[in-house]
């Protein structure tokens, strides 16, 4: 079984490569110069364009790109699977369900599973995980892709950023808001809602954005201590390693992983992101 994954699930290189799973890179344009998501930069250089003041664009992963893995899935006669980003933040999802379908009029015996996950960042990057686990515990196919699109259903993410000023520039909040919010010291807490960023409610200051989600994963988790929680951070892993303290605290969960965000979601957040990742409802066998 082939896993496929795309760099929006903001995991590391070493481990896509570790754990043989495909890796379709999204691509980042600064300054005109084209660079593949993972594979052709870091993280830390958007950080730094970015505080200097140069917003790098993005970009879906190429047809091309679809085309000649499905191609080879199907020669190889292997059954595939490819945990998607967010049809609502990104095209790459429907590229990905059309070139599946160019491929099928020559390979007509393709078998290809395409999950929408709904998920962006390290919430998709532990979905890519479970399928990973599932696969190497020998698991049928049906049942990874089962058990893959149950852990995409059930995960939540929730969001802060240190400036509102990066979401109003991709339009999530007005550029009067961002400009009153910042003199007030107003954090977002947002979520996902049907794959797309969604404000729940404005905080005054970090540490009551980070308490109220302390009390948001008590109210939406299930079983949090068996869990393993993600975390990711825009370039700041002081404020990531409190909130692991935190949740810690709180939990107890099984285990806490802490990535930066990637390049590609970081050009949409800025620095200064905080991420937590967790499971709403557990799969039950």
């Amino acid at each position: 079984m082939k896993i496929f994954a795309d760099s929006a699930s903001d995991l590391s290189k070493a481990y896509y490569e570790e754990h043989d799973v495909h890796l379709f890179p999204l691509r980042v344009e600064i300054n005109g110069e084209n660079f593949d998501d993972v594979v052709g930069i870091e993280p830390i250089e958007i950080y730094n364009n970015i505080r200097n003041d140069v917003f790098p664009k993005t970009s879906q992963v190429s047809p091309e790109a679809f085309i000649e893995a499905f191609t080879e899935l199907a020669k190889s006669g292997e059954q595939g699977l490819y945990i998607a980003f967010s049809s609502n933040l990104s095209g790459t999802y429907s590229t990905a369900v059309m070139m599946r379908e160019q491929v099928k009029e020559d390979y007509p015996e393709l078998q290809l599973e395409i999950i929408d996950t709904k998920c962006a960042s390290l919430g998709e990057g532990l979905v890519v995980e479970e399928a990973v686990r599932l696969r190497d515990e020998k698991y049928t196919f049906d049942e990874v892709v089962k058990r893959t699109k149950f852990r995409a259903e059930h995960a939540e993410h929730l969001f802060t950023v240190e400036n509102l000023d990066f979401l109003a520039k991709g339009g999530r909040v007005s550029k009067g808001a961002a400009f009153i919010g910042g003199l007030l010291n107003i954090k977002p807490l947002m979520h996902m809602e049907d794959g797309k960023l969604v404000p729940i409610e404005k905080l005054r200051g970090r540490k009551k954005v980070f308490k109220r989600i302390i009390e948001v994963m008590a109210e939406r988790g299930e079983d949090l201590s068996n869990q393993v929680i993600g975390i990711s951070h825009g370039d700041d892993i002081d404020a990531a390693n409190e909130m692991k303290r935190m949740i810690v605290e709180a939990f107890q969960p099984k285990a806490v992983q802490i990535e930066i965000v990637g390049s590609t979601i970081a050009c949409h957040t800025g620095p200064g992101v905080i991420a937590v990742f967790f499971e709403n409802k557990r799969y039950e066998d």
